[in-house]
């Protein structure tokens, strides 16, 4: 094994792959081959990427605004020009197939696009002459030194939710990216290091619970995003608010997708297997259960059985692949635990995706896709967030028990309702307890421009990420007022001051 490559951190723009003293395996998963070990970070390895980043503040956080957009301009270039390799890093790492990855890598670079509007995002108001000649105007300043931590199942798109934002407000940022497919985060400090960004600006460290524990713990860490499942998302933010750092922790999901009786059976279906199987269900986005309103569930389950059977599970490298493998082999002994869980609560398994094996690749880390029947709300596979290609159908009377359903869940991070009625819609959007909501859309992630993120024990902190939510946390509001002598009254004044 001392012959597969190291993945070392970035730390004041050049690459350290000596310094670290415990390693992690990076596997290849549709191979179950170890291709590369990953260094993690000790305590001494986070105190060395913040005193770089505490030393390239202060410039930075002076360049102008449009100064720094214009690095992201030309990171954006770099990773347009990097994105088949960007995507191929995914595949490799994470799995999922190559067009799927090369969509995420869409996604991350419209954050991009978003940041490089700065100039005009920093804008704010100027209120002249509010009484006595006195002006008061609002300005948005950089926090200082922030951190990211991100998950294995969007390696390169999360963390462009956080690094332009943080970036071109003015911030400095230390990224703590999965363990499991690391190499990604170091090719974007590249990309940004050759876009202009000063050294420091930007590090990474690898790692695993003792990194984000520094992380946590130091004190010159102004604020930490994270994304992940809601038992981290829940530590990272008591841990980091217990000290006074900011914090936006989006946790994990089990969205729904009701399918009313008068949907489109066929783009019902269509949505639920890209939805469910799409990326092995690794999403925290991906629709597992599916709400059958009225009788529609035998005829919903009549148009999945041909698509199930039509999906194309194999490495993701492949072209003609609809689905790849999990990230990690105990990932996907998880995942069959779900499954043996669900037939033993009495789910009715209608499609059974354990013990699959892919020709060639018999020691990947494969799960069929995996569809239930007659799921009930205090079935475990109802309850949590299993992260894998398996759906669940959940029968209800009508309309109203399908949304208190939903609204009874713990999480609130994503929703669909497939219908053709415009008052179904209606109602559903607006009483729904969920932070992103689709109508006959199925997984609906904003746009760069809005702000993703759930509602209850999805999203723990105030803001959603990136869009105007993300400027917002990324920056500290301040109010400026200001007169000058000529304009000042003799003598001092005891009572509350107020407009004139």
């Amino acid at each position: 094994m001392s012959d597969v490559p190291v993945i070392g951190h970035y730390i004041d723009g050049q690459v350290q792959d000596s310094t670290s003293e415990r390693f992690s395996n990076v596997f290849n998963p549709a191979t179950g081959v170890v291709q590369a070990r990953v260094g993690l970070a000790s305590e001494k390895t986070v105190d060395q990427a913040v005193a770089s980043a505490l030393k390239a503040f202060p410039a930075w956080s002076e360049q102008s605004s449009l100064r720094r957009s214009r690095v992201m301009f030309k990171f954006k270039e770099l990773l347009d020009r990097h994105h088949d390799e960007l995507a191929e890093i995914i595949s490799r790492e994470h799995g999922k197939v190559f067009s799927d990855a090369k969509g995420e890598v869409t996604r991350g670079i419209e954050i991009v696009e978003y940041a490089c509007g700065a100039p005009n995002l920093l804008k704010t108001d100027f209120s002249d002459n509010i009484g006595g000649g006195i002006d008061n105007w609002n300005l948005r300043q950089p926090l200082g030194v922030c951190a990211g931590v991100t998950p294995f199942n969007f390696p390169v798109m999360v963390p462009l939710w956080m690094i332009p934002l943080a970036l071109v407000t003015g911030n400095c940022f230390i990224l703590k990216p999965s363990e499991r497919d690391p190499s990604a985060s170091l090719l974007m400090a590249r990309l940004l290091t050759e876009a202009g960004l000063p050294d420091g600006v930007f590090n990474v460290v690898q790692g695993d619970k003792a990194a984000v524990d520094a992380l946590l713990q130091h004190p010159d860490i102004e604020a930490i995003s994270f994304v992940g499942s809601t038992p981290i998302a829940e530590y990272i933010h008591q841990q980091a608010t217990s000290r006074g750092k900011r914090v936006q922790a989006l946790g994990g999901a089990k969205n729904h997708m009701i399918v009313m009786p008068d949907a489109d059976l066929d783009q019902a279906a269509d949505a639920l297997i890209g939805a469910a199987y799409g990326s092995a269900g690794e999403r925290c986005m991906a629709i597992s259960i599916a709400v059958a309103v009225g009788d529609v569930g035998d005829q919903l389950i009549a148009k999945l059985l041909p698509r199930i059977d039509q999906l194309k599970v194999g490495n993701g490298m492949q072209g003609d692949s609809d689905m790849g493998p999990l990230v990690t082999a105990e990932h996907k002994a998880k995942v069959e635990g779900f499954i043996g869980e669900g037939v033993a609560q009495g789910a009715q398994l209608i499609v059974d995706g354990r013990n699959f094996k892919v020709p060639g690749a018999e020691n990947g880390f494969f799960v069929g896709a995996t569809l239930f029947d007659k799921v009930t709300t205090e079935m475990s596979i109802y309850q949590q967030e299993i992260f894998g290609p398996v759906l669940g159908i959940v029968r209800v009377p009508d309309f109203a028990s399908a949304v208190a359903l939903i609204n009874a869940h713990e999480f609130g991070n994503g929703v669909s309702c497939f219908t053709s009625d415009g008052g179904i819609a209606r109602s559903f959007a607006r009483s729904i307890k969920v932070g992103m909501v689709g109508i006959n859309v199925p997984i609906p992630v904003p746009m760069a421009w809005h702000s993703f993120g759930g509602w209850k024990r999805s999203l723990f902190g105030d803001h959603h990420a990136y869009g105007e939510e993300g400027i917002r946390f990324y920056s500290r509001y301040k109010s400026v007022m200001q007169r000058w002598p000529d304009s000042i009254a003799k003598g001092p004044e005891f009572s509350m001051p107020t407009a004139k």
